[in-house]
């Protein structure tokens, strides 16, 4: 066809466009992986979090007692942990990317989403150790 002719000076432009387009649009899905990455490592954060709440509601009498507290306790900051790295891995993997034809997600939304869940998992924890069969340990 005429416009694949690569002998006139349009020619050149267009393909020089045409990669730098396909340059872009490759950026903008590593950015969309990037969200649905961190999106998973949220996920396997919650499950850790569910895991450590799941262990403590089912061995709760074991004997000793503070072994279920411990174990659980182990799940719940892993949690905590899994959803300050992803925030990290992921705004320092945003900062060398630039969005070209859609909105990214802010680095700050990371930071409040992670910090929110690992504050809850250290309260979370907390609540473990401090509270006894719902009253306040002696």
């Amino acid at each position: 066809m005429a416009q694949d002719d690569p002998s006139g000076d349009d020619s050149a432009d267009t393909s020089t466009e045409l990669a730098e387009l396909r340059t872009d649009l490759a950026e903008d899905r590593n950015i969309m992986a990037l969200e649905r990455t961190f999106a998973g490592w949220m996920r396997t954060a919650f499950a850790a979090i569910g895991i450590g709440l799941g262990f403590k509601a089912l061995f709760g009498a074991f004997d000793p007692p503070w072994l279920a507290r411990a174990i659980a306790t182990m799940f719940i900051l892993a949690g905590g942990w899994l959803a300050i790295t992803a925030q990290r891995r992921a705004c320092h993997t945003m900062a060398k990317l630039d969005a070209h034809r859609f909105e990214a997600v802010s680095a700050p939304n990371f930071r409040v989403l992670a910090y929110a869940v690992a504050t809850g998992a250290a309260i979370l924890t907390a609540g473990l150790w401090i509270l006894n069969d719902g009253n306040l340990a002696p």
